[in-house]
């Protein structure tokens, strides 16, 4: 059963409805009306999502049974191999990486991951990446542009890790090398934001070629409740901060954000891992056939230049 958010709760109901009538009467004496409930739960749920508003779209970013970075490598990568350290300090597991195929086509991914219980979680850091994260995106970066193998990120991070320790290993300056290194790949590079994408830890693994967002998906520079805090003094006002930041897929189209907007199968990722899958690979494929064949120089002005040119109107 997937966890419901808060909006949906009239979809919930339905559900519930449903539920009963399949385990307390005949189905077949039933059919005509259970058929009816269910065409309705689901158009209420298309019309839910077909106009949600950035806060619950956030919501829907941050839903813990989103697929995350283990299941699309599973679902879309083939041959993987991982690649583990940034062979100075330790091996970051909120920051993976390794070589695999897409299509047929080598690539190496990286990607943020959260975990999806309480074990992983903490495991993983809740996909806050600390310095030496970074670092072995740098490393793993730095390989690919050796061997002339694309680079493909999966983003999902809330943020990089904050605390002192982090600080205290160079969180900021890693952040700027590995957000330099995206600007100066001489390989194609495509970015997806999958989930939540929050500030430098973000834009550290997406200073991209082609950035991708999913439909639900956010990117911003802070998350709506730290930006209420700081503006109206409490994240109550998180809603009307994540309305004013415009950090929706589609708002970040129109600002030139973000290239391309995959479709999330109705009610979100969450609900159909598979199909949500599917769909980032074709779009990943599609982009990395529009930048093969281009040269270095040439991949590295075009990237220069698309990201001088956002939020110009």
């Amino acid at each position: 059963m997937v966890a419901l958010l808060e909006f949906e709760k009239p979809v919930a109901e339905l559900q519930a409805r449903i539920a009963e009538l399949r385990e307390s009467a005949d189905t077949a004496n039933i059919g005509p009306e259970l058929a009816k409930l269910e065409a309705k739960a689901d158009k209420l749920l298309r019309d839910t999502y077909a106009k949600l508003t950035p806060w619950q779209k956030t919501q829907v970013a941050r839903h813990p049974e989103r697929p995350h970075f283990k299941h699309f490598i599973s679902g879309m990568v083939a041959d993987f191999m991982p690649l583990a350290g940034d062979r100075a300090f330790a091996d970051d597991q909120a920051i993976m990486g390794g070589l695999g195929r897409i299509g047929g086509r080598r690539v190496m991914v990286i990607g943020h991951e959260k975990g999806d219980d309480t074990a992983s979680r903490i495991r993983h850091n809740f996909g806050m990446g600390k310095p030496e994260g970074y670092r072995k995106a740098i490393r793993l970066m730095e390989l690919a542009d050796r061997f002339g193998v694309p680079v493909v990120t999966l983003v999902d991070t809330s943020g990089a890790f904050p605390g002192v320790q982090a600080e205290e290993r160079g969180q900021a300056e890693a952040i700027a090398r590995s957000t330099e290194k995206c600007l100066e790949l001489g390989v194609p590079m495509v970015a997806a934001i999958v989930g939540e994408g929050g500030s430098g830890g973000a834009v550290a693994l997406a200073a991209a070629n082609h950035i991708l967002m999913f439909e639900h998906a956010v990117y911003s520079v802070i998350s709506p409740e730290g930006c209420a805090s700081i503006l109206w003094r409490t994240s109550d006002k998180a809603a009307d901060a994540a309305e004013a930041m415009k950090m929706t897929a589609q708002d970040l189209q129109r600002l030139g954000v973000a290239d391309t907007i995959v479709t999330e199968p109705v009610g979100g990722a969450h609900r159909n891992h598979d199909a949500a899958i599917a769909a980032l690979a074709g779009a990943v494929g599609k982009a990395l056939d529009g930048l093969a064949g281009q040269s270095a120089g040439a991949l590295r002005a075009a990237r220069r230049e698309k990201f001088l040119q956002m939020g110009l109107l």
